[in-house]
């Protein structure tokens, strides 16, 4: 085909596709999703886009299905106590740098219901624009360390609520969630517990390996997910029912019996247990509030009642 034919054949074909564009139907509305449609309904009631519904921050009553908001945590380290009957018991102490609630998110506005937390300071200039321009926006001070926690609808708090750590009680029991310590490139033996080759006869320069790692022609291939060595550790590990020993209030100090995953100055994430439920008449709701006339810096610790019997000491 020469170049006049194909120059020809190509205009034709531009004012075909211009004539069916023409006469074709008018595209159909846009699909939205449910949490879009919500959003949408409110703002036809409402006659404001930005309208949404007043927060209080007021003491409530707790049911069963109420689930209240978390907190974030500083690992201050680990240390020891002795109860009254002389049993060690190891603590993880943990501190709640000044947790405020940064951002509340309602049905009507993001069609889910959570509140967002920061934890401790940060300058200006060592922040992104985009997270200045939400700090901005929502008229709190700039926090370090951010998380949201999902919460039901009568658990929500206004913007700028302070969680202190009478936000949880002695005694309770909390699920705890934080970054696992990095070991680098680490062995099969170290990373996932394998015990090794024999130690003595036949097993030259290979006490350590890991074994055979396939099978024979068939299927012959590694399979996907095969235990072997690599990187260990930075991983995000949460331990299950972890007890509350004691709260300082006068410096938002908490401890907590065992360990918590992650290094010394890591942030963790607190909420309360999902397994070991604690009593909800005991649970400050939505949060502890503060009295106008209480002074922070007096406050006593509170330590949980251990009871009357040993639990170290075998029954008879």
């Amino acid at each position: 085909m020469s170049a006049a034919s194909r120059g020809l054949f190509s205009r034709l074909t531009r004012v075909y596709i211009c004539r069916r564009t023409l006469t074709q139907a008018p595209p159909e509305p846009p699909i939205f999703c449910r949490s879009q449609l919500r959003a949408f309904t409110a703002e036809a009631e409402n006659g404001d886009p930005a309208s949404c519904r007043v927060i209080e921050a007021k003491p409530g009553i707790m049911t069963r299905d109420s689930k209240r908001t978390g907190a974030i945590a500083v690992k201050c380290g680990m240390t020891a106590l002795w109860d009254k009957w002389g049993a060690r018991i190891p603590i993880t102490i943990l501190w709640l740098d000044d947790n405020i609630v940064s951002q509340v998110k309602t049905p009507e506005k993001e069609g889910l219901c959570a509140l967002q937390i920061g934890c401790g300071q940060k300058k200006e200039k060592h922040l992104r624009m985009p997270e200045v321009g939400h700090f901005r926006a929502q008229g709190v001070p700039m926090k370090r360390k951010l998380r949201e926690f999902p919460v039901t609808e009568d658990a929500l708090l206004p913007v700028g609520t302070t969680i202190g750590v009478r936000h949880f009680v002695p005694g309770q029991f909390v699920d705890v969630t934080g970054i696992t310590k990095g070991k680098g490139f680490q062995g099969g033996m170290k990373r996932w517990g394998f015990k090794g080759m024999p130690a003595s006869h036949g097993a030259s320069l290979s006490h350590r390996s890991i074994g055979s790692t396939g099978q024979r022609d068939t299927p012959g291939k590694v399979f996907k997910g095969k235990k072997m060595p690599g990187h260990m550790g930075v991983d995000q590990r949460t331990v299950k029912n972890v007890w509350i020993h004691k709260i300082d209030p006068a410096r938002n100090l908490m401890w907590v019996k065992g360990q918590v995953p992650g290094a010394t100055g890591n942030f963790v994430f607190i909420k309360d247990a999902v397994y070991k439920k604690p009593d909800i008449s005991l649970l400050p709701f939505p949060t502890y509030f503060t009295p106008e006339d209480e002074d922070q810096t007096t406050l006593e610790p509170l330590i949980a009642d251990l009871g009357d019997a040993d639990p170290f000491m075998a029954a008879d």
